[in-house]
C-alpha cells in the first residue's frame, strides 16, 4: 500500500514514515477507538512481505489535540503490542516445557510398550498370535510419541511468528493524519482518555 506525496504533505504528527515502508491505515472518528477493539488481524491480513518495515498511519476525523498526543498514541500502541510479544513468548516457553515433558512421558511409553511386546512375544514362541501382540504393542508405544511430535513439528512456530508479527509492531512509527474537525473541544475527552491508557 503507498501513499502519495500530496498525501504525505497532510500528515500530521510523530514518527517520520520510512521510504518504502509498507503502510497500515487505520481510520477511527477518535482515539480511544483504536483501543476498544485493537486487534493485529487487520494487520495480518494485509499480506505484507515478512521482512517489510511497518508504519502506521490513523486517519481521525477532528482536529488536533494536545501537541504530544501523536507520542502518546505511539507510545501506546508500542506498549500494547509488545506487552503481546511477551505474552506469546511466555506461551511458546510454556508449550516447550509440556513439549519435554510429554516428550520423557513418551519415550518411557515407547520403551514400556516394546519391552513388554518383546517379552509378550518372546513367551510365545514365535507364533502368531505372539508376532500380532509385539505389533500392536509397538504400535501403541508410538501412539504415545504423537502428542510431542505434534508439539516441536508443529505447534510452535504459528506461535513464535505471532510473536515476531508483535515485535514488529511494537517497533513501527505511528502517525495521525487529522481529516474532519469535529468541534473546537472534540479532542478533549480523547486526549483524556488515551493518557490513561499509556
Amino acid at each position: 500500500m503507498c501513499i502519495s506525496q500530496a498525501q504525505w504533505r497532510i500528515l500530521a504528527r510523530c514518527d517520520p514514515i520510512p521510504p518504502k515502508c509498507s503502510v497500515i491505515e487505520v481510520h477511527v472518528g477518535e482515539l480511544k477507538q483504536l483501543f476498544n477493539a485493537i486487534d493485529p488481524s487487520p494487520f495480518r491480513d494485509k499480506e505484507l512481505p515478512s521482512d517489510a518495515t511497518l508504519g502506521l498511519v490513523v486517519d481521525l476525523d477532528r482536529e488536533a489535540g494536545l501537541p504530544d498526543e501523536a507520542a502518546v498514541l505511539r507510545d501506546a500502541i508500542h506498549e500494547f503490542f509488545s506487552q503481546r510479544a511477551q505474552a506469546y513468548r511466555r506461551r511458546l516457553r510454556e508449550l516447550f516445557r509440556v513439549g519435554r515433558t510429554s516428550l520423557v512421558i513418551g519415550l518411557f511409553a515407547l520403551a514400556s510398550a516394546i519391552a513388554l511386546g518383546d517379552f509378550l512375544a518372546g513367551l510365545m514362541k514365535g507364533s502368531r498370535i505372539g508376532e500380532i501382540v509385539r505389533e500392536s504393542f509397538t504400535i501403541g508405544g508410538w501412539v504415545s510419541m504423537w502428542r510431542p511430535l505434534e508439539i516441536f513439528l508443529y505447534d510452535w512456530w504459528p506461535i513464535r511468528d505471532e510473536a515476531t508479527l508483535y515485535d514488529r509492531l511494537a517497533a513501527m512509527p505511528v502517525r495521525i493524519r487529522y481529516l474532519n474537525a469535529k468541534g473546537p473541544d472534540a479532542w478533549r475527552g480523547d486526549c483524556y482518555e488515551l493518557s490513561m491508557r499509556s
